[in-house]
């Protein structure tokens, strides 16, 4: 009998819009031990929160010009098993930041997408 690794999930995870310290605690644990990978609308910028928070995890950039380029790479990982997180800059993916073909894309091929709200819920919700 031969075992199929779990499908990886994405998630999509609010970050601060001003102070680091509002990285909410279920945001930091997904970023720093649930995840293989941080899709990043810049990894630079999110550079700065994981070297906060000491999360170690490989990011990647997501953006609008490499988005459709990057999917099939991504697609690939979650397969395989990995969880990916997706970050904007700040605030929550999707909605009006990068995020959003790679959401559609592990919808269509059967991928959960869990939302990880910040601050306030409402944003989550919409996504």
């Amino acid at each position: 009998m031969t075992l199929s690794k779990a499908p990886g999930r994405v998630y999509v995870v609010a970050t601060p819009i001003g102070n680091l310290d509002d990285l909410a605690p279920r945001a930091c644990r997904v970023l720093a031990e649930e995840v293989a990978l941080i899709a990043c609308e810049d990894t630079r910028h999110t550079a700065k929160l994981c070297q906060r928070w000491e999360i170690r995890t490989a990011r990647i950039s997501l953006h609008s010009h490499n988005e459709a380029a990057r999917l099939p790479q991504l697609l690939e990982r979650l397969a395989d098993g990995e969880s990916i997180a997706v970050v904007s800059d700040a605030g929550t993916p999707l909605i009006s930041d990068p995020g959003e073909r790679l959401v559609r894309a592990a919808i269509a091929a059967g991928f959960e997408v869990v939302p990880i709200p910040g601050p306030s819920a409402v944003p989550s919700a919409l996504v």
